[in-house]
């Protein structure tokens, strides 16, 4: 008996891990969020979806830790929103979602507006994530990753799946996309890319609205990494326009100061 618990809570630590989900995602090659597929329900832990007190989503982000979650600075969530978790079709009643209050919010103070740079946000959460099979973390990446053009990542979230649709997709859908340099990405948007920026796409899918705050991640030593925040893009949506990331690598000294305070 105490052997067998034992080795559940064994399963159970190495299941909630950091970028390892227990039900595994299936993402068919360069599938497209314009355009997009459907996630296998659960598959996307991490991924959480902002709403106000009606219930209506306007932003994606990622659960770090149980107590923490980052988004994009330009969602501008303020404490009276909601993190929802665990949700995968926002049309049903039926799942086991976790509906989280938010105790402090940190933007980032060098965030701008018109450069769009610094685009993240981090959320303290009033009470913890209960970590499951459909809720756990992703993983932050070191200061010195390198993720290199042309690696294949993935991109998650309920944004529109058509720039003119009326209303985002009940459904998580999900889109695996190559990275660019930002040599190459500057072709498509000039100066407007820094190094606080990261691109992906371009490859026929896009993010879009609604998928602001979620994630962009890619593998790394087999497990998911959060490389970028979802920031902006083209204001149709184009599938052959890269969407642009906030460059979490550059973002991470940052982040590890309001962690350590707080």
């Amino acid at each position: 008996m105490t052997f067998l618990w034992l080795l559940s809570c064994a399963l159970l630590g190495t299941a909630f891990g950091c970028g390892v989900p227990a039900i595994h995602p299936v993402l068919s090659g360069l599938s497209r969020i314009v355009n997009g597929e459907e996630a296998i329900p659960g598959s996307w832990p991490w991924q959480v979806s902002l709403q106000d007190k009606t219930g209506f989503h306007f932003c994606g982000g990622s659960l770090i830790s149980e107590d923490w979650v980052v988004t994009a600075a330009h969602c501008s969530v303020r404490t009276s929103h909601l993190v929802v978790a665990g949700e995968f079709d926002q049309g049903s009643d039926a799942e086991d979602i976790q509906v989280l209050k938010i105790a402090k919010v940190f933007k980032n103070p060098k965030f701008n507006m018109f450069t769009i740079n610094n685009d993240i946000t981090l959320l303290k959460l009033a009470t913890p994530a209960r970590f499951s099979q459909t809720v756990s973390p992703v993983c932050l990446p070191d200061d010195a990753d390198d993720f290199p053009a042309g690696s294949l990542c993935a991109t998650t979230g309920w944004g529109l799946t058509k720039h003119n649709n009326a209303k985002t997709p009940d459904k998580l859908q999900q889109a695996a996309l190559p990275l660019l340099s930002n040599t190459n990405c500057k072709k498509f948007w000039g100066n407007k890319i820094t190094n606080l920026m990261v691109c992906a796409g371009a490859s026929g899918v896009s993010s879009c609205m609604g998928d602001s705050g979620g994630p962009l991640v890619c593998q790394k030593d087999g497990a998911w990494t959060l490389v970028g925040i979802v920031s902006w893009g083209s204001g149709t949506c184009s599938t052959s326009t890269p969407g642009v990331y906030a460059r979490v690598t550059e973002l991470m000294p940052w982040v590890r100061q309001i962690l350590a305070a707080n």
